[in-house]
């Protein structure tokens, strides 16, 4: 009997040892806030551009305290494929995005960077927009496939933007409400036909006003943040902060109205970093700050055209060429910031060459969990760079492989990159141009020497050309980049 019950007591440490052990090897893990703004380029932040003419306090904040990447790129240079390579840590050239209208693009069972998190211990929310797809059967049923099927604990946004309809809010996997009434398409005189405050004709909800969405979106994230430190949460959160602006329409309320000297765009902008200093605020206020590791990017490239550009003496993109929807820099080469207070040198920049689909086999370090051999197929882990462990010299990933519109194709491999076609491949005029019988078919670049792209190399530089074509067909036939 004394035998039993000193095993029994022994047995009662030994878990009581092994469970103090998991919560505090739980809490050592630092909360992850990652936030996305839509249709902002290279050049709007102040820390990227000097000479810009947007105000940018908090996005500004963020880089003195933390690593700005100068090097740093979605995986498409429109909305959904970005945000399906971001969660899923694959090329969105390896599925049909553009089902999300209809049917969900990330499939059952495929890891996201939520999932991974949410089997790891962590709370995980999103808040903002979604663009990756409902199994849609009528908006006043319930609709699966979305951020709560993908490892997401809570979700409150809307399907896509906020210039595509049916306009409405979703809580979970439910509409708030149905679109059941209805808007008129709207545009702004002395801007093209997708710039200003745009938006289609459709179905919208009757608590929902477009002009609301941007300021509805941070309450949401706040109260993410309160109520995990009020509740005492022993789980790190995990808050993916995805908001539809400055994408259009733009609607800077009015205390935002002329405080830029870039038009509407510019003062919608500095309501965006308005918003984010709210956040930021609460994680100080929540003492969440010195344990979270957070992220501040841009999904593509801005609606700036050359027109924008000469009337503002703004140049959105920073020097880069092109804007969103181009497989030039401009569409692509994204504002991309970290902050983790005692862990990343506050102030420093980092030249590697890295991709959205990188956060991922990131987060899983982070969180010290493995990544499945068959999750994250072009996730290549940044937290050496990060933590200041990676040399400048010694790429942390392979090529990088970008798809614009058209069929064509980017591909990076150092400093050389390699378009497919000619022409933007997007919205920047011409969008395509048919090669000349002794012209070349393709575009080559060298962006240490020539990051305006400038000057095409394709016909001066065979053995690069061949080679990068090499290397692209091999990506696309592998299904993953990731050793």
């Amino acid at each position: 009997m004394f035998y039993f019950r000193k095993t029994t007591i022994l047995l009662s440490l030994s878990l009581i040892i092994t469970l103090s052990d998991s919560l505090q090897s739980a809490q050592e893990k630092p909360n992850i806030v990652y936030i996305m703004v839509d249709d902002m380029g290279y050049g709007d932040p102040g820390c990227y551009n000097p000479k810009s003419k947007i105000p940018t306090p908090h996005i500004d904040s963020l880089a003195n305290a933390g690593m700005r990447f100068t090097d740093a790129h979605s995986p498409g240079a429109l909305c959904h494929p970005s945000r399906y390579g971001l969660l899923t840590g694959q090329h969105p050239f390896r599925t049909d995005v553009t089902l999300w209208r209809k049917q969900p693009v990330i499939r059952e069972g495929q890891m996201t960077i939520a999932s991974l998190l949410q089997s790891n211990g962590y709370q995980t929310a999103m808040v903002g927009k979604w663009h990756l797809g409902f199994q849609e059967n009528g908006y006043d049923k319930p609709l699966p496939g979305g951020p709560t099927d993908r490892g997401f604990d809570s979700y409150f946004g809307i399907r896509a933007s906020t210039d595509i309809p049916p306009y409405f809010y979703i809580r979970g996997n439910h509409a708030v409400a149905t679109p059941s009434a209805s808007i008129e398409a709207n545009k702004s005189d002395g801007w093209s036909s997708i710039q200003g405050a745009f938006w289609r004709a459709g179905g919208i909800a009757p608590d929902l006003k477009l002009k609301d969405v941007l300021p509805r979106f941070t309450d949401e994230a706040i109260n993410v943040i309160e109520d995990h430190a009020e509740t005492k949460n022993k789980k790190p959160l995990m808050l993916y902060l995805a908001y539809p602006a400055p994408h259009t329409p733009w609607l800077p309320s009015n205390k935002f109205r002329g405080s830029s000297e870039a038009g509407m765009y510019g003062d919608f902008l500095v309501m965006v970093d308005a918003m984010i200093g709210r956040v930021l605020e609460a994680l100080d206020k929540a003492g969440m700050n010195d344990d979270t590791l957070l992220f501040f990017t841009s999904d593509n490239g801005p609606v700036w055209y050359d027109t924008d550009v000469q009337r503002f003496d703004h140049n959105s993109v920073g020097g880069l060429r092109g804007m969103k929807a181009d497989a030039w820099e401009g569409g692509h080469r994204m504002p991309f910031i970290a902050r983790w207070p005692g862990r990343i040198q506050a102030g420093s920049v980092s030249g590697q060459t890295i991709c959205f689909t990188d956060m991922l086999a990131t987060f899983a370090a982070v969180a010290d969990a493995e990544l499945p051999p068959d999750a994250g197929p072009d996730s290549f882990d940044i937290l050496p760079v990060l933590l200041g462990k990676q040399p400048e010299s010694k790429a942390i990933r392979g090529p990088l492989v970008i798809p614009a519109r058209r069929g064509m194709m980017s591909i990076r491999s150092g400093h050389w990159k390699l378009i497919t076609g000619l022409g933007s491949g997007g919205f920047s005029k011409p969008n395509y141009i048919k090669p000349a019988p002794d012209g070349p078919k393709g575009q080559l670049y060298h962006l240490g020497d020539d990051l305006a792209e400038t000057r095409n190399l394709y016909l001066d530089k065979p053995n690069i050309v061949k080679s990068l074509q090499s290397k692209l067909s091999q990506i696309l036939n592998q299904t993953k980049t990731r050793p």
